[in-house]
């Protein structure tokens, strides 16, 4: 009965449009002054200083690139992870806050753009990166990521506005993939296709630092985000059979024993490993093999929003699985001086525990830790490890090393550590808002008691 309960729990609180019982929410500061305070932020800090200078109206799409005062520079290559990170950024606004900004209509323009210039007419799927104009880049290579995330923007877009056109091409996106990148054998996705959407395998060349031909955690953990997404929008049994697929493969196999994401995979997913390697070698391949506390943490998120719109009820595994995630990262990666998560960490044969390899504290990371804290506050408020404490510090640590309220964003990585981040670009094809958007706003619910 306690773990029926226990399960019920879970899945009132992680939805937004369930609301759990107050004596289970975590106790403390007045929860909806803090709601206001970030929603305020979220509208002010975040979206204005965005929407409309990222919106393009001379070429389509959005602008992505800005100079650490928020001026437009460079030439303004438009990269499908961040075009559809714009889309589904402007598709939630106009959900909530439908009577700020025209943000409807800026997804809108994104949308356009996705359907005329970056999806691939002749082969389908979309390219990775066009320039401005919207003609593509190199060779017109395709990946797994970058197709999840014009599926997550154009789902959100049609949730936002029932404009058909965008809920057929996330269709469309889908069955590409479901052709060129899935494997119907090992299960789960290839990530590197060329334009024509063959696979792009690992060569004897191919140098031991590069993830050419590797299955990976990252395009994983997002295309169960971009189908969290497409299967509100279209419940179709295979996207539900998809969903589940990738739910139950980053739960079970890509996340190890101790709750950390295995980041690269051989394709009949055998961990890479460097582990018995030297430590030299270890940090030469450390983008192939370490500990990375803001995807787990992100991650335990996702597997319970996943998890829920899928309907797995009572679905004790998965809440267990990301309650592990987020503790091993609050043990090994987090900073209980100032707050924040560190980016890396590894675990060497030769040293006890965990060794963080980078401590520098990148923005996403400390935005998805944020939410999820917050979560696991409400779920466990009583747990040893004080769940909401570590959210209230987390806040703190971002108010004061991450928001820029000058000019408007946060900066790329904290400046506690990393000082030099103030004078950094704002934003760029690989940074603008919707990690924090996220964050912000399933804690402004949250905090509300609005689920």
């Amino acid at each position: 009965m306690k773990l029926l309960l226990s399960s019920l729990l879970l899945f009132l609180f992680i939805y937004p449009g369930c609301k759990a019982p107050e004596k289970e929410t975590a106790a403390g500061p007045d929860r909806k002054a803090l709601a206001d305070t970030l929603e305020t932020l979220l509208k002010q800090n975040l979206l204005h200083p965005w929407y409309p200078a990222a919106v393009d109206s001379v070429h389509g799409g959005y602008l992505s690139t800005f100079d650490s005062a928020f001026h437009p520079v460079g030439e303004q290559n438009k990269m499908i992870v961040s075009q559809g990170r714009h889309l589904w950024n402007n598709s939630r606004a106009a959900l909530h806050f439908p009577n700020d900004r025209p943000y409807k209509a800026y997804a809108r323009h994104g949308f356009e753009f996705l359907r005329d210039k970056m999806w691939d007419p002749q082969y389908g799927g979309f390219f990775t990166l066009v320039d401005r104009m919207g003609n593509p880049q190199g060779e017109g290579s395709k990946t797994a990521y970058g197709n999840s995330f014009a599926i997550y923007g154009l789902s959100a877009y049609f949730l936002a506005s029932a404009d058909s056109g965008a809920l057929d091409l996330a269709k469309k996106a889908f069955l590409w993939l479901e052709s060129h990148a899935h494997d119907s054998v090992h299960l789960g996705y290839f990530q590197h296709l060329s334009r024509q959407g063959e696979r792009q395998p690992r060569l004897p060349t191919t140098p031991s630092t590069s993830d050419l031909g590797y299955k990976d955690q990252n395009s994983s953990i997002h295309l169960l985000e971009a189908f969290t997404e497409l299967y509100q929008a279209w419940p179709d049994p295979l996207v539900k059979t998809r969903l589940d697929e990738m739910l139950f493969l980053i739960r079970d196999k890509i996340v190890n024993e101790k709750g950390n994401l295995v980041l690269f995979f051989q394709p009949d997913w055998t961990p890479v490993s460097f582990a018995d390697s030297s430590r030299e070698s270890i940090l030469r391949h450390h983008n192939l093999d370490h500990l990375s506390f803001g995807h787990d943490i992100e991650t335990a998120y996702l597997l319970m929003e996943a998890s829920h719109i899928s309907g797995w009820e009572n679905d004790s595994v998965t809440w267990a699985r990301a309650k592990q995630m987020t503790d091993q990262c609050l043990r090994y990666g987090w900073d209980d001086t100032v707050g924040g998560f560190y980016d890396e960490g590894y675990n060497f044969k030769d040293t006890p525990g965990t060794t963080i390899i980078r401590d520098t504290k990148t923005w996403w990371a400390q935005a998805e830790a944020l939410n999820t804290l917050l979560i696991m506050a409400d779920l466990y408020p009583d747990d040893p490890l004080q769940y909401f404490d570590k959210f209230l510090k987390q806040w703190s640590y971002i108010d004061r090393y991450l928001i820029d309220r000058q000019n408007g964003d946060w900066f790329d990585s904290g400046l506690d550590k990393n000082p030099a981040a103030a004078g950094r670009n704002k934003g760029h094809i690989w940074k603008a808002l919707y990690h924090q958007y996220r964050s912000l706003e399933n804690c402004v619910v949250r905090l509300r008691g609005d689920q």
